[in-house]
């Protein structure tokens, strides 16, 4: 009996793995071949060693969409998090038609990232220019997207429009396993309003934090749909994420080598900054 369960599991597990190794494992290893070589994305190439590496760290273009995707990725961070707790908060207090608020902030992770970019690349092309125009308002009147000291925020609120929705429900997940007790014993302490949420709730919600810090740092410092539909990239190379730069120098550009030595220190970074989040946030909770 217990051979026919092993063999089953190992018969669901084999498919999938076979899967992921062939859609994953396989383009990583080939991603990594590529960065040694001068390929075009076409035709033959030559081996160039370390080259590609090397000239990374000198390209100000590199380098400036570094700066943009860290820029961004701190910022929509940051109010990602704090909007969501806030909304968490509320939505899972003792409020009134709870169940259609939950639904309604929900709803912009469900529509397609694209589609989402594009409806506020005219929002802020058009409609924000002139409501600007009618109110008098010069900061108004032109488009977000044509300024490159702007465009960077106008691309932050929309990321953050969109993943607000899952940092709430998650939230509100950990805000529900808080159990009543504790509350209770805090308030015969005295423990009100500011005090009862850093003494109380935020310690025990904590694991929950750090899935959403984690989490929220590496979709925008993938972020790249939302630069596609609204910048692209632009103005003069002001919104260029990283993602975008691989992939429109990479695909489009014919420096397929070039932007895989790109991709793999990207992905090195990326890495890198998720294990260093988990081992602050595991020894906070430790420490709780």
């Amino acid at each position: 009996m217990k051979n026919e369960r092993k063999r089953t599991f190992l018969l669901i597990t084999i498919p999938i793995l076979a899967l992921f190794v062939c859609f994953n494992t396989i383009p990583l290893i080939r991603g990594v071949i590529y960065s040694f070589t001068n390929f075009k994305g076409f035709g033959t190439y030559d081996w160039v060693g370390l080259r590609n590496y090397m000239d990374l760290f000198t390209d100000p273009r590199v380098g400036g969409s570094y700066l943009f995707t860290f820029k961004l990725a701190i910022c929509a961070t940051i109010v990602t998090n704090v909007i969501s707790l806030i909304l968490a908060l509320g939505l899972n207090s003792k409020i009134r038609a709870k169940g259609f608020f939950r639904a309604a902030y929900f709803l912009p992770n469900v529509l397609g990232a694209l589609v989402v970019g594009y409806v506020f690349q005219y929002l802020f092309t058009y409609i924000l220019p002139a409501v600007g125009e009618m109110i008098g308002s010069e900061a108004l009147s032109s488009s977000m997207l044509s300024n490159e000291n702007t465009a960077w925020i106008a691309i932050m609120i929309v990321c953050c429009w969109q993943n607000i929705a899952m940092n709430t429900i998650i939230y509100i997940s950990g805000l529900q396993t808080v159990p009543e007790d504790v509350y209770e014993a805090g308030s015969l302490d005295g423990a009100t309003g500011w005090k009862k949420f850093r003494h109380l709730t935020f310690p025990l919600i904590i694991p929950f934090f750090t899935i959403n810090m984690v989490l929220c740092v590496k979709n925008f410092l993938m972020v790249f749909d939302q630069v596609m539909a609204m910048t692209q990239g632009g103005p003069a190379q002001s919104t260029e994420s990283i993602s975008f730069l691989i992939y429109n120098n990479g695909m489009k550009g014919g420096s397929f080598g070039y932007q895989s030595a790109n991709a793999v220190i990207f992905f090195i970074v990326i890495v890198a900054i998720s294990a260093a989040q988990m081992s602050i946030s595991s020894r906070k909770e430790e420490q709780l």
